[in-house]
């Protein structure tokens, strides 16, 4: 058993229930100090009544989880209630955090002022009132900190709604031609559809993946791939996802492999067999050799590669390996995580096709550098990435923006390409990451 590891985890799982508390809290006593103030007593109880029952909603979904119907499909009051859940859970999470900042830097500031600390009483505070420190501040900086910590505070919920009600749902067709090392005459040109992450549950419907389905056949790709995270959680109907994602069609047929979740959710076996079912293939440490135009490809798939085997000990991912690569034909990977491309490159993989990081879900930029939580668990957010074949992953590494031309491409180069996805996951929102369905063309280098 890795002790530290263990102890991290739970330290990062505390911190973050108490964070949760903390802004729960502080929108409890914010919501009971205002309506302190309103001069009818039944329109008071009234707001703190209603604020108190939607509380105990949301901790109710937070700790029993959303269950199913009696015929497999998710209630749609359950749906309501996760999306409402998340979006307060997240925008209240957040606007604390914020409104918290901005007290404290009201705080260093005044404190940073000789004026402040020179007049501020030796030995005690004056028993009758604070007037005396008031009065050394100034008005108009009293008031620039009032209106930031109101804007901090709405901010959060203002964004999540936008990200809710606009961004959420804006799927977006990405093209991408992507130099492949390696790649025979015959296979310039052809078309790989990708989707990843759907997360059918209480955030995602059945009418949502249908349109994005339908938006992918659309395409007309040769070939289509489904990266991983089909559900969220165990109480998702996973055979209505697979259902949805059967109506994908392509000449070279549709493949996919399994996501972190279907791991939480204990449901790879049963994705394989509905994969199966409906005349799918799910790939599970497995290959497949496939013709197009009389050349041909080997396209693996890989189950969710952990970095951590559950001791917390880093691992090796794509163990075993030998037996799936081939030497004479190009190899396309398909693996959720990403974070197996650098030892994709030094087997010698071509191509890797994966997901997992929603690119970020939530992204805002200051300064051109672009911020988002995902940094926090991998290096390939979203876009294409580049190593050298067959070299340690200690070499330098060369990241291109999907939606520029790629010049001077390396002829002895492994490529990654990395979805955004299709779902979210947390909190029903997407700021500045809209939900993706990739169309990737293959070029000869």
């Amino acid at each position: 058993m890795n002790w530290g590891w263990l102890l991290l985890r739970i330290v990062l799982g505390l911190t973050i229930l108490t964070t949760v508390f903390l802004s729960q809290r502080f929108w409890y006593r914010a919501i009971w100090r205002s309506t302190a103030r309103w001069r009818s007593s039944w329109l008071r109880i009234a707001a703190r009544l209603l604020y108190c029952f939607a509380l105990v909603l949301v901790l109710l979904a937070v700790a029993g989880g959303f269950h199913m119907g009696s015929h497999g499909h998710l209630k749609q009051r359950d749906a309501v209630l996760a999306i409402f859940s998340g979006l307060w859970l997240s925008s209240a999470f957040f606007a604390f955090l914020f409104v918290a900042l901005v007290h404290g830097v009201e705080r260093v500031w005044n404190w940073l002022r000789p004026d402040f600390r020179a007049q501020r009483p030796a030995v005690a505070p004056l028993p009758s009132s604070h007037a005396p420190v008031e009065r050394l501040r100034d008005p108009s900086r009293r008031y620039f900190f009032r209106t930031a910590s109101v804007l901090a505070g709405a901010t959060p919920f203002f964004s999540c709604m936008y990200g809710f009600a606009a961004e959420r749902l804006n799927y977006q067709v990405r093209r991408i031609e992507i130099p492949m090392a390696n790649l025979p005459p015959a296979l310039d040109g052809m078309q790989i559809a990708q989707i990843s992450d759907i997360h059918l549950s209480g955030y995602m419907s059945r009418t949502d993946v249908r349109r994005a389905v339908d938006m992918t056949n659309d395409l007309g790709a040769d070939l289509t791939v489904v990266t991983g995270d089909f559900i969220t959680g165990s109480s998702d109907p996973i055979a209505d996802c697979i259902e949805e994602v059967s109506r994908l069609h392509a000449p070279l047929g549709v493949w996919g492999c399994n996501g972190n979740h279907e791991i939480y959710a204990k449901a790879e076996d049963a994705a394989q067999q509905l994969f199966t079912q409906f005349g799918m293939k799910l790939l599970r440490q497995e290959n497949a050799q496939l013709t197009f135009r009389g050349a041909q490809f080997n396209l693996i798939g890989v189950d969710y590669q952990r970095e951590r085997n559950v001791d917390g000990h880093r691992q090796q991912m794509l163990a075993n390996m030998d037996g799936l690569i081939r030497r004479d034909i190009p190899n396309i990977l398909l693996s959720h995580n990403p974070n197996t491309f650098n030892r994709a490159a030094e087997l010698g993989i071509e191509l890797s096709l994966g997901g997992h990081t929603h690119g970020g879900q939530i992204q805002v930029e200051i300064l051109d550098h672009r911020l988002t939580p995902a940094r926090f668990i991998s290096d390939y957010i979203a876009g294409l990435f580049e190593r050298p074949l067959f070299k340690p992953s200690g070499e330098v590494l060369i990241s291109r923006e999907p939606d520029l031309p790629t010049s001077h491409p390396r002829p002895q180069a492994a490529r990654l390409y990395v979805n955004r996805g299709l779902g979210t996951v947390g909190a029903p929102v997407r700021l500045g990451v809209p939900p993706e369905i990739s169309l990737i063309v293959l070029r000869r280098v």
